[in-house]
């Protein structure tokens, strides 16, 4: 099974303001000791940005590269995704990562707001993930498009669009979709077809429904703890999985469950604990030997 990680699970963030950011030494160190193998690369400055020193960094931890986070805006004609990119994928190819997970950004600001878009706009949206899509895959990348809180694709009519409307794979992210007011186990279950990369994390539904209504703000929820480890939240993760495997599904299960840090924890403390908690689980599903 592929399991990967994710820096975000330890809060580093491309958020502005975002918390207290950790050093990249300790995060893929800290990976190693809980058995996470490979990463996602994390935001931009996170990792060096030469796709051979990008490379050399995670070798150097023993970790594996899975691609990662790309977010682009797609809705606006004046910026032009494709050199954002074509970056990303340099530093993908040096470092035998496989995965595009593309973003349809709103902009500056986060993910507390988002615009609301015409009928052209989501035409321009959706011929734009098909031409990412069909560049990603050109250089042996797989693409796929991330339904996000606070981005132009986050809930089940964005979806549906997407789903209907271009040809893009998608990344299940059991957090950001539940938030979304999105099923994640329904959508494994009725569009296995089109899911190609996993982002695993559990949730705590009451906090994602203030989210949603609009009472509380998204980074505030995120430090409230919105997202838990697999198995201690209000998700349905046994039966995604199970979904999943009955389709044949094939791709990375990434745990990335976002978090805000106020400090640097201590040595031994901090954000590991969640992972190995959710990694043991994962584990435990898929009946993989730790």
């Amino acid at each position: 099974m592929r399991i990967a990680g994710a820096p975000i699970s330890w809060g580093v963030c491309e958020v502005p303001g975002w918390g207290h950011q950790l050093r990249p030494d300790r995060v893929l160190a800290e990976m190693g000791e809980v058995g996470i193998a490979a990463t996602e690369f994390g935001p931009d400055g996170f990792l060096p940005d030469a796709p051979s020193a990008k490379a050399r960094t995670l070798a150097d931890h023993g970790l594996g590269a899975v691609g990662g986070f790309v977010p682009v805006v797609l809705h606006d004609p004046a910026v032009d995704p494709t050199p954002v990119v074509d970056a990303a994928l340099d530093g993908f190819v040096a470092a035998g990562a496989d995965v595009l997970v593309l973003a349809a950004d709103s902009g500056p600001g986060g993910y507390d707001q988002r615009p609301a878009l015409d009928d052209a706009d989501w035409a321009l949206v959706l011929r734009r993930l098909d031409a990412l899509a069909t560049r990603a895959a050109a250089r042996g990348i797989r693409p796929t498009l991330h339904p996000h809180v606070g981005t132009v694709v986050e809930g089940a009519d964005d979806v549906a669009r997407v789903l209907d409307g271009c040809d893009v794979p998608l990344c299940l992210d059991t957090g950001h979709l539940l938030v979304g007011g999105v099923d994640p186990v329904l959508l494994a279950a009725e569009a296995a077809a089109r899911v190609a990369h996993v982002h695993l994390k559990d949730v705590d539904a009451a906090l994602a429904e203030a989210v949603r209504e609009g009472r509380t703000p998204y980074g505030e929820a995120v430090r409230r703890g919105l997202f838990r480890p697999l198995g201690a939240g209000d998700v349905d993760i046994a039966s995604m999985l199970d979904a999943l495997a009955r389709a044949g599904y094939d791709g990375w299960y990434v745990l990335e469950q976002d978090v805000m840090l106020d400090a640097e924890p201590p040595p031994g403390e901090g954000p590991r604990h969640d992972v190995a908690a959710s990694l043991a689980f994962l584990r435990t599903h898929l009946e993989v030997p730790a």
